[in-house]
Formats: structure tokens, C-alpha cells, sequence
């Protein structure tokens, strides 16, 4: 699930703060950090000492994927 972000475009390169990412997806933040620590959910940047973010291609990345995923169970 990791790609270099230097490949992607500058205007692509956008960091979500957890408040983002959780309403983007859904899910609590016990969730997202359930899910992270069984790899299943992109990994947060270190951003400072006491801050973290997402890459917003990775969580939208991983938001497709779950489309795909429900997308293929309907056409099987």
C-alpha cells in the first residue's frame, strides 16, 4: 500500500489531520488505529512531536479500494 510520494503530483501531495480522517471514512479513532495496527489502514506521518497526519492519496487510495472490494462481491 506504500508508493513514493515524491512520484506524486506536488498539488496531490495534502496531509489529513485525524478530525479529516475520520470523517472522510467513517470510522472512530479506535478504529482507525485497530485497523493501522493490523496494517489494514495506511500508517500517520510524524509531522511534529506531538502530531501526526495522513497522506490524503493513501486515504483515498484505500477508500477506492474498499469500493472495488464491494463492487467485485456484487458482480460474483
Amino acid at each position: 500500500m506504500q508508493t513514493n510520494p515524491i512520484s506524486e503530483s506536488p498539488a496531490n501531495l495534502v496531509l489529513l489531520r485525524l478530525p479529516q480522517v475520520k470523517a472522510q471514512t467513517g470510522l472512530s479513532r479506535s478504529e482507525l488505529y485497530r485497523r493501522i495496527a493490523l496494517g489494514s489502514f495506511p500508517a500517520p506521518i510524524k509531522i511534529g512531536a506531538r502530531a501526526s497526519a495522513w497522506s490524503s492519496v493513501e486515504i483515498e487510495r484505500w477508500i477506492a479500494e474498499r469500493i472495488a472490494q464491494r463492487d467485485a462481491k456484487a458482480e460474483a
